[in-house]
């Protein structure tokens, strides 16, 4: 008999990537593959496009950092999601559940426990958010993707399984991202990402000074949904609002990277050497899980750290002069880590617990 899974993860695409690139090896091995998220998160966008999917929404809450008459309502809807769960759970009959965690994830690992189905977490973060950390005692594994997060997990269920890397992106090619971009060779190319949703902070950055940066820089930036700016046309400057299958591309004719500091995409630029100005989400906007992914990687000599705090337009121009001009000691340092094979060890993690 087939054996099943049931991924599940959502939100953001950084709580979607791991499992984007985990599919398709099981798929392969002909495994039936179900994916649980939200009913209109972006997930459904990103997974729904793979064949041999299933993929199923069901209702979901979060609990959000200020006042917001949501949080009263919320739970409710997660007690209809752990319901919703429950039923596809009982139909698909999964041999494990792989849970990438973001609150879509909670109700899919709670009706898991009623159905005795293993699970396996992964954690990308240095310490565990939220969702993750509702999660935990109903997991049978919590992968993680820094070592030092193994202190955060109790029961000794931890395993250090390192940076999972989507491989598509290690196939991208100059010739294809010059002509996406209509960039010449010979002058360096600023990539900007600001996370699957965009971020307002860094996009008025550019924009505010693109003269300045142009004057040394071909700029690709993504913006996030709907945050494109469509009276800003400036030779050396493309702007996207998302992308897919075109990233591997942009990456490979970048020469640094303007980003926020979520864990997936820091590992991916650290993966293909990608020299970085990192500017983490403040802890006033988050839980801090940035500044401490983003401090991790400025210790180990992979990146500059920009903070929001103090903010002025000379120190983000000055913070992005100093990366262009150590990139090639960010690259040694970048080309000495020990990154491993992740995917293999969280592959035989997911199959060794289905097959218990």
């Amino acid at each position: 008999m087939r054996k099943r899974i049931v991924f599940t993860g959502g939100g953001s695409a950084g709580h979607v990537t791991v499992n984007l690139a985990l599919m398709p090896h099981f798929l392969r091995e002909g495994w039936k593959v179900a994916y649980i998220g939200s009913e209109a998160g972006i997930e459904r966008e990103l997974v729904t496009r793979i064949e041999g999917v299933r993929y199923f929404g069901i209702a979901t809450g979060k609990w959000r950092r200020y006042f917001d008459w949501k949080n009263a309502s919320d739970p409710l809807r997660v007690l209809k999601g752990v319901w919703q769960a429950h039923r596809l759970l009982r139909s698909i009959r999964p041999d494990v559940v792989f849970s990438k965690g973001g609150f879509v994830s909670v109700p899919v690992v709670l009706a898991s426990r009623l159905h005795n189905v293993p699970v396996v977490l992964h954690e990308s973060d240095l310490t565990p958010g939220l969702a993750n950390r509702i999660a935990i005692p109903f997991a049978r594994t919590v992968c993680t993707t820094f070592p030092d997060t193994l202190s955060h997990i109790p029961g000794g269920k931890g395993e250090h399984v390192g940076a999972v890397v989507r491989e598509e992106l290690k196939r991208g090619t100059r010739e294809r991202g010059y002509a996406l971009t209509g960039f010449v060779p010979g002058r360096p190319v600023l990539l900007v990402m600001g996370g699957s949703l965009g971020s307002q902070r860094i996009n008025r950055a550019i924009r505010d000074n693109a003269k300045a940066l142009l004057e040394r820089f071909q700029i690709v930036h993504i913006c996030g949904k709907g945050q494109v700016d469509a009276a800003l046309h400036l030779p050396g400057y493309r702007q996207y609002e998302y992308v897919q299958e075109e990233l591997a591309d942009l990456l490979a004719i970048a020469d640094l990277v303007v980003s926020r500091a979520g864990s997936n995409a820091i590992f991916e630029f650290l993966a293909l050497r990608k020299p970085m100005l990192l500017i983490p989400l403040s802890q006033a906007a988050s839980r801090g899980d940035q500044v401490q992914n983003a401090r991790s990687f400025e210790r180990q000599g992979f990146c500059e750290v920009l903070e929001e705090e103090g903010w002025s337009d000379s120190a983000f121009l000055a913070a992005v002069q100093r990366v262009a001009d150590k990139r090639g000691e960010f690259a040694r340092r970048m080309e000495q880590a020990e990154l491993g094979d992740p995917l293999s060890r969280l592959l035989g993690v997911i199959k060794a617990t289905a097959g218990r």
